[in-house]
């Protein structure tokens, strides 16, 4: 490759009427956002409409739909002191930074120099050893120089084609794509927290549960062993009734284990050692929020991963032009005046001053087809990111539509489960009574009581994914919804 450089003198106000003149050109395609294939509507939600992309992100704090004092006591905190979303934070600002050096680009460098320089050659060749503890070379000749230059310099290139404003176009939409990037960090710690955080209060409830079970078959012992005694019954219905108890006992120190897990899990994102966090049980269970029947415009615009997809995309279109403005001349203006002379006591007088302006024409003559294929690299990532683009979209779709048959279904399924714990309570009442009559035997108790306590668990279970569920749902929707909406929209089932 090889350069045609030309200089020769201008004035400075023609030079800027030139540059003024011809900046107006940028090369390179300018962005317009991808088509979508996007669905007319949601399957599983009536009055959902598409949504237009946008690069927005909502500071709502959507957590305080689950009506949890300790809950948004912790969002609080991952927010400050969580150590991914601070590398995350860290890296938006060198993004930013990355901008603030692209801007640079369309203002003139200015460098100043002072310095002493000393030179010498000898007869003998070989070095000599100055004064200073400095050596120079000496290859013939005889004799020792030295020079003081005092000088400054100043370079400006003219952005004729638009490379440096395509660089700053593509910097920018970097950066919003770290914001983006930034935001969804965000989005999915805090939803990790509030899942580890529900899953924990209905452990606390099943713990409850298994501890008022307990004592019934605690009860239920002392029964069979006072009929045992009174002749009444077998032994082995006091052995079955030990049974019971010892198992149902055994299930609640499980539930430790699991607990201790999901409080360590809250405590790393909240940026403590596990050993410092401390989660004391309460009575109630956060409310499961009403889910109002949103239009998916504000899907793809309260989603920082589609923004940032998108924004990737714009960057890489901006990278297009910068690669094409390689095909064409530079332009560049330089100037430097100083004073130089070869002794110190009259360095700065008027003789010794010297100077130099011109412009400065580059253009690259044969490459071998280097610049060509730098264009169809920047072509083919921007096609690489359009299909990005492309598949962060459907999936957010996707996403949307398994949370919301997710939680129709559970809801249907929590309705049937009701009215099947209703009726075991009622058997067990009616067992019980049975047995202390003596007209059924402890297995049918012993029977009757496993089936009443599934069916609580699996409620229990049911609420805690309708839970989860509904956290999915204000995640894939980017975080939350309006308070206004939810006050005017109908609401979908989300009876607890």
């Amino acid at each position: 490759m090889s350069s045609l450089c030309l200089k020769f003198p201008l004035r400075p106000l023609t030079v800027l009427l030139m540059s003024l003149s011809l900046g107006a050109c940028t090369l390179g395609p300018d962005y317009q956002r991808p088509e979508l294939p996007l669905p007319g509507e949601f399957r599983q939600a009536e009055g959902w409409k598409p949504a237009t992309p946008a690069d927005h992100f909502l500071g709502e704090p959507w957590w305080q739909l689950y009506e949890d004092a300790e809950l948004n006591a912790l969002v609080e905190r991952l927010n400050v002191s969580n150590q991914n979303l601070a590398a995350a934070e860290a890296q938006y600002r060198q993004a930013r930074a990355l901008v603030r050096g692209a801007r640079a680009g369309f203002f003139p460098s200015l460098s100043g120099n002072v310095g002493k320089t000393r030179s010498g050659r000898g007869a003998g060749g070989g070095t000599t050893t100055l004064p200073d503890g400095s050596t120079v070379s000496n290859s013939g000749g005889g004799g020792i120089s030295q020079s003081y230059d005092l000088n400054l310099a100043a370079s400006w290139e003219l952005d004729l084609w638009g490379r440096l404003r395509r660089g700053l176009e593509s910097s920018r939409a970097t950066m919003q794509a770290s914001a983006a990037d930034l935001a969804a960090v965000r989005l999915s710690l805090q939803s990790e927290l509030v899942q580890n955080y529900l899953q924990l209060r209905v452990l606390d409830a099943e713990k409850r549960l298994l501890e008022a079970t307990v004592q019934a078959y605690e009860r239920s012992l002392r029964v069979s062993e006072n009929q045992y005694r009174a002749g009444i019954v077998p032994r082995s219905d006091v052995s079955q009734a030990t049974t019971q108890l010892r198992s149902a006992q055994a299930q609640a120190i499980d539930l430790q284990y699991q607990r201790a897990q999901l409080e360590h899990a809250i405590a790393v994102l909240i940026g403590v050692a596990p050993s410092e966090l401390r989660v004391a049980e309460v009575a109630n269970i956060p409310r499961l929020p009403e889910v109002p029947a949103l239009l998916p415009s504000h899907l793809l615009e309260r989603r920082p991963d589609v923004a940032a997809a998108e924004r990737e995309v714009m960057s890489a279109n901006a990278e297009i032009g910068v690669a094409k403005t390689a095909w064409f001349p530079s332009l560049s203006l330089s100037a430097a005046g100083g004073y130089r002379s070869g002794t110190l006591d009259n360095w700065i007088q008027t003789p010794n001053r010297f100077w130099s302006i011109g412009p400065e024409f580059a253009m690259t003559l044969f490459d071998g087809g280097l610049i060509r294929s730098r264009i169809e690299q920047a072509e083919a990532s921007y096609d690489q990111t359009v299909a990005g683009y492309r598949q962060t979209v459907l999936d957010s779709f996707r996403e949307v539509e398994d949370s919301l048959v997710q939680l129709r279904v559970l809801g249907e399924e929590a309705q049937v489960q009701r009215e099947a714990l209703e009726a075991a309570q009622e058997s067990l009442r009616l067992i019980e009574n049975q047995y202390r009559a003596g007209t059924v035997d402890f297995l049918s108790v012993v029977t009757v009581q496993t089936t009443a306590l599934n069916n609580e668990r699996t409620s229990l279970n049911l609420l805690g994914s309708r839970l989860l569920s509904s956290v999915q749902l204000v995640t894939a929707l980017g975080g939350g919804w309006h308070s206004q909406q939810l006050a005017e929209e109908p609401v979908m089932a989300t009876e607890q």
